[in-house]
């Protein structure tokens, strides 16, 4: 039943019939058909303690040490898997590798204020995804991972139900080879209240963070890269994102049915695809973006039933599209961003929207400032009569960077033949303020046979002609 609401609810409303927003319909669609992967996931049966022959020699060591107790591991490998049922701390000593027995998680803990640091782990591609087998599995408050390195898990780190979780200084790097489908995230965490995931490196893993019904946790200075999405994330308030990147993702980051979220000074890099997004907001509420970058993504940030959320002094840069709204938000505020050589800078999906534009920079904005005020005299329009057409026409995109979609353009703004909603940022800055690097935009492939130039332009044309003709014909 939850899946099936889902799937409802990441479908787009209805347009109006006249301008069907072919674009906007295909990406609500893709999400839809990636319901299954989104919806939440539950957590499946707890590992107990391995069978004797998959027992690491380590567990000796442990089922010796009184509670409270360091227990240091000399360098060398260590074959099989333990677990970590009384309060204690297990420090290596010169990297000491624990290697799995691939039967489940390497390391179980299940007592609380356990410690683990200066462990290599590797999960030997074993496990089951159906026990949610990890690197490191902990059900027990308190748990510090510090300073490990986990490779070759189907999850890096797992949390469960355990409060309080810190996670810093950590490699993972997941199972190459291995679809996401097939695999787990870098850091996943699950009715949790109260962690701190910083200063750790993620790699080639499903998610690099998935937090479901977890809140009041810090997630600082990560990176993670070459992934599904860098954050997989729903039903968890009050938390805070600082000084991350996340970037080289199939479908960018996604925050669902959330609230009160901050974001400060991350990177959204590089997240292509036909469904990607550096930062999707759906059903978030009271979300505060401020500082962050967000460059070369297919879509740069996504709003859909989202509310009262304030996106400001912000960078998006080198994108298909910056802003991605949808008509059925409310109360947002998008002020003093920059927003530097974008294709198009808004895809609003409805016919009109209360979002507010106010102060920000657009490289695109030929406006002047005659009274040097800082401010363009006029208002700036955000889109226009070919970016309408983008939203409308697929065969569109093939002419975004053409001479002919700058003509249309200009033309249009001298003569307005479509009666468009557009939006409008009524102070908008004449100056950027001061930008970090922005990383350039790869560049695309620009060939394509002949036939399918010609195919696409008729259908440009036909598509055209039937706009006009829409706009001309009474509604029904």
């Amino acid at each position: 039943m939850a899946r099936d609401t889902e799937a409802r609810s990441l479908t787009c409303a209805k347009p109006d019939v006249r301008t069907p927003a072919v674009t906007a319909l295909l990406f609500a669609l893709a999400f839809a058909a990636r319901a299954d992967e989104m919806a939440p996931v539950l957590p499946g049966a707890l590992e107990g303690r391995p069978a004797p022959h998959d027992t690491s020699p380590i567990q000796r060591l442990l089922d010796a040490a009184a509670p409270g107790a360091t227990v240091e591991v000399p360098p060398g490998k260590y074959e099989g898997d333990l677990v970590l049922d009384r309060p204690v701390r297990l420090v290596g000593r010169g990297r000491p590798l624990l290697l799995g027995s691939r039967a489940g998680s390497v390391v179980r803990v299940r007592a609380p204020n356990v410690t683990i640091e200066g462990l290599d782990i590797d999960g030997r591609e074993g496990g089951d995804l159906g026990k949610d087998s990890a690197g490191v599995h902990t059900s027990a408050p308190g748990t510090v991972v510090r300073s490990c390195r986990i490779r070759g898990s189907l999850f890096g780190v797992y949390v469960r139900e355990a409060n309080g979780v810190v996670v810093e200084d950590c490699e993972i790097r997941g199972i190459p080879g291995k679809a996401p489908g097939e695999k787990g995230s870098g850091i996943h965490i699950w009715n949790t209240v109260g962690f701190r995931f910083s200063r750790n490196v993620i790699v080639d893993v499903r998610d690099g963070f998935y937090i479901q019904s977890s809140s009041r946790g810090l997630v600082a200075g990560n990176r993670a890269s070459d992934l599904r999405y860098g954050i997989h994330y729903m039903f968890s308030d009050d938390n805070v994102f600082e000084d991350n990147v996340f970037e080289n993702g199939a479908a960018g980051s996604a925050l669902m049915y959330s609230k009160r979220i901050t974001f400060r000074r991350n990177q959204f890099l590089r997240n292509r695809g036909f469904a990607s997004v550096g930062l999707l907001f759906k059903t978030c509420d009271d979300v505060v973006a401020e500082g962050n970058l967000l460059a070369d993504n297919a879509r740069g940030v996504f709003f859909e039933d989202s509310y009262r959320n304030v996106f400001r002094g912000n960078v998006v840069a080198s994108s298909d599209t910056a802003i991605f709204l949808f008509a059925g938000c409310g109360q947002n505020r998008i002020t003093g961003n920059s927003f530097v050589g974008n294709l198009t800078p808004l895809t609003l999906v409805g016919r009109q929207t209360d979002t507010v534009f106010d102060g920000n920079y657009w490289s695109e904005n030929r406006e002047p400032d005659l009274d040097g005020d800082g401010r363009t005299d006029r208002p700036y329009r955000l889109g226009n009569v070919f970016d309408h057409f983008r939203g409308n026409l697929l065969a569109a995109d093939l002419f975004a960077q053409s001479f002919a979609a700058g003509a249309i353009g200009v033309a249009e703004e001298t003569f307005p033949v479509l009666r468009q909603q557009m939006s409008m940022d009524n102070a908008p800055l004449a100056r950027p303020p001061h930008l970090p690097d922005v990383p350039r935009a790869k560049p695309q492939a620009r060939t394509a046979h002949l036939p399918a130039v010609a195919a696409s332009s008729v259908t440009f044309l036909l598509g055209t002609a039937l706009l006009v003709l829409g706009r001309r014909l009474p509604a029904a």
